[in-house]
């Protein structure tokens, strides 16, 4: 196996933002993407979860980018499906661990699925086709400094979690999280968003295909109350898009 070492450059570029690094899901430990170790490394390490652009944000509600992470070239997307499919139960929980979290970008976590085709993930682009559903969603607690990433700005913390809804038809599926960083949202260069998205293959006896579906780009506007917000004030939140599908 070939590795390419990153430079300092690189090393010094990790300290700062974040994304997932690994997750527990059906009691199993997966390592995720690693945005500054795979693409060095020959053979390219077999993932669950999609490529995504690094530790830094997509800062621009109508990029493809928006739905997965991964830089846009020539207006396409740089994510692109992964290899794998994690095993999960409708009904059980997945814990996302984040690497350090910077206590500056706080704001909400968001948690999206849309179902795959029946042959699986790994071919499957969404592109612009409503298929997303929100499962998940933590924000500010009340008008305190305590955000849905609050807990990811400890070393060694547990994570973020969410729980796949227990009604949902067995099958593929695309699970779309994000942290949104609202530390600049109210001014140049505007709200943060740190997307990744990874692929299951979920089993139980539930019977639902959620309806009422977003796309990415195309779920959030960039005068959403909750893209423009400014943090700094004592002041409700509410978290864009649209309402969290329950069973």
């Amino acid at each position: 196996m070939k590795c390419v070492i990153p430079s300092l450059g690189f090393v010094a570029l990790v300290a700062a933002h974040g994304y997932v690094d690994n997750a527990t899901i059906g009691g199993k430990d997966y390592t995720f993407y690693q945005p500054y170790q795979d693409p060095y490394m020959s053979p390219t390490p077999q993932r669950i979860s999609r490529v995504i652009q690094g530790n830094g944000p997509v800062q621009d509600v109508t990029l493809a980018d928006l739905q997965c992470g991964g830089d846009t070239v020539n207006g396409i997307s740089g994510s692109k499906p992964a290899a794998l499919h994690a095993d999960a139960t409708a009904g059980s929980k997945v814990t996302l661990r984040w690497t350090l979290w910077p206590d500056s970008h706080r704001g909400p976590l968001v948690t999206y699925m849309a179902r795959c085709p029946d042959s699986g993930c790994t071919d499957f682009m969404p592109g612009t086709s409503a298929v997303w559903f929100k499962i998940a969603e933590e924000g500010r607690t009340g008008t305190t400094d305590t955000w849905g990433d609050t807990p990811l700005m400890k070393s060694g913390n547990a994570g973020a979690s969410y729980t796949i809804p227990s009604c949902l038809k067995p099958g593929y599926y695309l699970v779309r999280h994000e942290i949104i960083a609202l530390h600049a949202a109210y001014s140049y260069p505007g709200a943060q968003f740190y997307p990744g998205c990874h692929q299951l293959k979920v089993t139980g006896s539930g019977t639902t295909t959620p309806s009422s579906l977003v796309a990415f780009p195309g779920a959030y506007k960039g005068t959403d109350a909750g893209i423009t917000y400014d943090m700094y004030k004592a002041q409700t939140y509410t978290i864009p898009g649209p309402k969290v599908f329950t069973c």
